[in-house]
């Protein structure tokens, strides 16, 4: 993220923008109410609330523009960054020699370049998005509902802890559960792509009812571990929408009573009402955060990981053999892809120019290494 340094912190400024436009619409509407409309009930002009009504479309449109601009350049940056995870991904695996890719499967290579780089895309798609709005627009309302009602901002900030609380015992619970439902994903991957690719000696030794019992065996625990996620979630999403509603319940009352008493405006009490769906819709935003966010920690180990590994030949400083012409000869070759399981043990040949030899022998005997430029 380091080159885009620059496009960040635009695109912070512009977020900044875009929430204080946002957030000036409910001081927009109670400027209308208590200023606007009686000015014109009252058999004065309507210039006050014309006015006001201009700065609410302007409002709106700066919105609406600085939310086109941040979603077109983080889209930019996000698909960049995810350009050079895969390309990095892909040529280190490359690089590596045989022995890893012997004990590192295929399915588990596809699972890592696949499972793993969209788990980063899924937080990237978003994530920088609603990490600026569950921070931004929290303080924001707060101070502003504090300002309008000093009394019945406190009232609206007291069920503060609970949320504070609940989210903590979410992030405890779902961090664990996240990286399992990730390694969980992994291996339904990997088992249907090993599957697969040796499909042909499946039927042909018939272990096609094994194989799917191993199969239906890990999709099993994929279901369970998942289910564990949504138990979760139906606890988080519902606790924070109660706490809402509670809280709005408890203003209308409170802030009505004071309508009526000639203690508050209607347009101060019309802009809490507006305020309070806006203070807690981040929440939401920082639960599905946070998820992503689980998701794309779970899968950058794996990654840092793999990324980690070195091949046991380094080919930097080679030198490309160009065309030759001469004899062939090996003389008593030893070789091996793993320590202990030798290949080839002892082999010497000498093949002239021009002489084409015929290797024969059984399956893994080692024909395919001679030939072999590395």
């Amino acid at each position: 993220m380091r080159p885009h340094a620059s496009t960040l912190l635009l695109l912070l400024l512009v977020a900044v923008l875009e929430n204080a436009a946002r957030l000036s619409v409910p001081l927009l509407v109670r400027r209308g109410i208590d200023y606007g409309i009686p000015s014109i009930t009252q058999g004065g002009s309507a210039g006050t609330l014309l006015l006001i009504v201009v700065t609410l479309c302007a409002a709106v449109l700066i919105h609406g523009i600085c939310r086109w601009f941040f979603l077109s350049r983080a889209g930019v940056v996000r698909l960049t960054v995810l350009l050079d995870l895969r390309r990095k991904v892909f040529r280190h695996f490359q690089r590596l020699d045989t022995a890893f890719h012997d004990r590192y499967t295929t399915g588990r290579v596809v699972s890592r370049l696949t499972n793993d780089v969209e788990a980063v895309q899924d937080m990237l798609a978003a994530g920088f998005d609603r990490l600026i709005t569950a921070a931004l627009t929290p303080l924001g309302i707060a101070m502003l509902l504090v300002a309008l009602d000093w009394q019945l901002g406190l009232i609206c900030l007291a069920v503060f802890p609970a949320l504070l609380g609940l989210g903590a015992w979410f992030r405890a619970e779902s961090s664990k559960t996240y990286r399992e439902v990730r390694e969980s994903t992994a291996l339904v991957i990997m088992q249907f792509i090993e599957s697969m690719a040796g499909i042909k000696t499946l039927q042909a030794y018939r272990q096609e009812p094994r194989n799917q019992a191993v199969f239906e065996d890990i999709a099993d625990q994929y279901q369970v571990i998942n289910e564990k996620s949504f138990k979760l979630m139906a606890v988080f999403t519902p606790g924070v929408k109660v706490i809402g509603d509670l809280t709005i319940a408890m203003v209308s009352l409170y802030g009505g009573r004071r309508v009526l008493d000639g203690e508050m405006t209607i347009g101060t009490f019309a802009a809490f009402l507006l305020y309070l769906p806006m203070f807690f819709e981040p929440m939401h935003e920082i639960t599905h955060f946070f998820n992503a966010f689980q998701a794309a920690t779970s899968a950058l180990e794996k990654l840092a990981a793999a990324l980690r590994r070195r091949p046991a030949i380094e080919y930097a400083g080679t030198r490309t053999l160009g065309s030759v012409r001469g004899t062939v000869a090996f003389n008593n070759v030893h070789f091996g892809y793993v320590p202990g399981r030798p290949v080839l043990s002892g082999v010497t040949l000498t093949v002239p120019a021009g002489q084409m030899v015929a290797l024969v022998g059984p399956s893994g005997a080692g024909k395919t290494r001679p030939p072999s430029p590395n």
